[in-house]
């Protein structure tokens, strides 16, 4: 029998090599690049591979050839993408003027562009949510990332607008700096040194001496960042000289500074999951018939916790919840004569629209019946009764939660004659029930 000899990885087409390639990530093809010459120069320079790469990966969120006016290098471009694909999802404003803005932001792919959004709850009493766009991240022809703010959230800014280089957005809109501070934290702060589109010097996000070992080993990027940022607005060491120099400066810029910086921090787990499926971002009527958005978190040991997420300078962890419970074990349906008596006498609050159906069930499809229940308490005084000082009538902080069978689901308290129907903020990498400022 005549021998088989077995084919080498570059004995296939080159288009073969190039789809293969195009799964790797870049540690993982660095890695095979040195295994010979001309894989070394396919890594190093070959615009088909970086462009299967990029397109493999955000293909069908964003239009990879539009970024940069298709002026720059692929390679280029996927570590720029690699970096703000971490900004994608929600994040709550930290600090700063709590009145200032609603303190939920959502970040989303553009056609070659990503999109910050402020998202508040709507005033019309309906389950409708404002979506105003207020910062835009693209990447100007010569390669440097440019970001675009706008404070009131009035600009409708086009796709002719960001590639316009005439002068029209930076005369509309602040050009500001996006800092990653670690994967979860970004600073955005004025630029006053900006002297037109595509100029900027450095866009405070990516820098273009780290671009090449972006994808090494360093020892703590993560400290390496924290301590740059904030070496750089404040140093022990020089003379007096130079110091006062440097607080002139400040206060010069402080008189130009057109906008203050703001710190968000990413929402982790802001979707549900089979683990954990009253997990995320959810919105719902209260009793004053207002829209408010809250988040429901799992601990490390099984608890759940949900707080409002609204207007405030501190951490979500420093607010009492709105529903806490030691034990997320469900209680699967039928229940017992007395939970049901419970649930059915409780009145679901709902928009006025709504208000035709019953006001008994959550929904009129059948998705809306109850599958299973939770036990909740409003309070920790249940179980710490020091915190207050007082004994807490069980009654008073107990309540459920039902879940729904297409997911959702509704809390109450037997002090309350009223059940909270909770619904998705976002689906699938979209907002829901969006509307327009004006519209609400």
């Amino acid at each position: 029998m005549e021998a088989v000899i077995p084919l080498s990885f570059s004995d296939f087409p080159e288009d073969v090599q190039l789809c293969v390639l195009s799964f790797l990530r870049p540690s993982d093809l660095a890695g095979f690049a040195s295994t010979c010459k001309r894989f070394l120069s396919l890594y190093r320079h070959d615009q088909r591979l970086w462009f299967s790469m990029c397109h493999r990966r955000w293909g069908s969120k964003t239009l990879i050839d539009k970024w940069g006016s298709g002026r720059i290098s692929y390679k280029h471009l996927y570590r720029i993408l690699d970096e703000y694909e971490n900004l994608i999802g929600f994040w709550r404003r930290c600090g700063g003027d709590a009145a200032s803005s609603p303190p939920l932001v959502f970040f989303e792919w553009g056609p070659f562009y990503i999109t910050g959004s402020r998202v508040s709850p709507s005033k019309n009493k309906g389950y409708e949510v404002i979506k105003k766009p207020f910062l835009w991240m693209s990447i100007a022809g010569n390669g440097q990332p440019v970001n675009y703010l706008d404070p009131d959230g009035r600009f409708a800014l086009t796709e002719e607008n960001l590639l316009d280089e005439s002068g029209l957005v930076e005369n509309e809109l602040i050009q500001v700096n996006v800092s990653f501070i670690g994967e979860c934290h970004v600073v955005v702060e004025e630029n006053l040194g900006y002297s037109g589109f595509g100029r900027a010097t450095s866009s405070g996000n990516l820098r273009a001496e780290e671009y090449e070992n972006v994808y090494g080993s360093p020892p703590d990027r993560l400290m390496t960042e924290i301590y740059q940022y904030f070496a750089n607005r404040t140093s022990p060491g020089g003379n007096g000289a130079s110091r006062r120099q440097r607080r002139r400066e400040r206060e010069k810029q402080g008189r130009m500074r057109k906008w203050e910086p703001e710190h968000f921090v990413k929402i982790v787990n802001c979707s549900p999951k089979p683990a954990r499926p009253l997990q995320g971002l959810w919105k719902g009527i209260c009793d004053d018939m207002s829209l408010d958005f809250y988040l429901v978190s799992y601990d490390d040991v099984g608890g759940i916790a949900c707080r409002k997420v609204g207007d405030s300078d501190r951490p979500l962890t420093y607010h009492a919840p709105i529903f806490w419970t030691s034990s997320s074990t469900f209680i699967e349906s039928p229940f017992s004569p007395e939970e049901d008596q419970i649930y059915n006498c409780r009145l679901h609050l709902r928009p006025l629209a709504e208000a035709h159906q019953s006001p008994y069930y959550p929904s009129s499809s059948d998705d809306g019946a109850v599958s299973r229940m939770l036990y909740i308490n409003s309070s920790y005084d249940l179980v710490i009764p020091d915190l207050a000082g007082t004994t807490v009538n069980p009654r008073h902080v107990e309540g459920r939660i039902w879940q729904y069978r297409n997911g959702t689901f509704g809390f109450g308290f037997l002090r309350d004659n009223y059940i909270i129907d909770l619904k998705h903020i976002a689906k699938n990498g979209h907002i829901l029930d969006t509307i327009e400022p004006n519209d609400s």
